[in-house]
């Protein structure tokens, strides 16, 4: 954990691999200020993390807490198994831009007010009964319902 929430218990959980880190960190200023408990996970390595065992894990990532975000400044595969079924994946499902990062970040949506939004939503999807498993819909295409950017 890298900055845990006002009071201890979090409402939502914030987490990142790398540089991306310092935008949950500024999401989560605006959250806490908002009223909302927040957590910032860091996790360099999610092989290391799953190594773990069970009892730390759940102390880092609750189960109980559903509202949950990741921030991925490449592609988000692989992130749904921490967000879960109410969290949100805010990422980059394509490469090949260049410019500095402060401005790539803001063209494709890397950003404290993206994670906040992304908060929100999850904190709203947290509140109902969690998803069954979607499969595709009459034309053969796979709905997500999950909300990820």
């Amino acid at each position: 954990m890298l900055a845990e929430a006002s009071g201890g218990s979090p409402e939502v959980i914030l987490m990142g691999t790398g540089s991306e880190v310092q935008i949950a960190v500024a999401a989560r200023e605006r959250l806490e200020a908002d009223g909302i408990p927040t957590r910032v996970v860091s996790l360099p390595c999610w092989e290391w993390f799953a190594a773990q065992d069970r009892a730390y894990r759940e102390q880092v990532l609750p189960p109980a807490v559903r509202a949950r975000v990741s921030v991925e400044a490449g592609v988000p595969m692989g992130w749904r198994e921490f967000v879960g079924d109410a969290g949100r994946i805010v990422g980059l499902d394509h490469y090949g831009a260049s410019a500095a990062y402060t401005v790539l970040y803001e063209k494709f949506g890397l950003t404290a007010d993206a994670v906040v939004a992304a908060a929100r939503e999850s904190l709203a999807a947290a509140e109902a009964p969690p998803l069954a498993p979607v499969g595709p819909d009459s034309a053969g295409v796979l709905q997500d319902p999950t909300g990820d950017r």
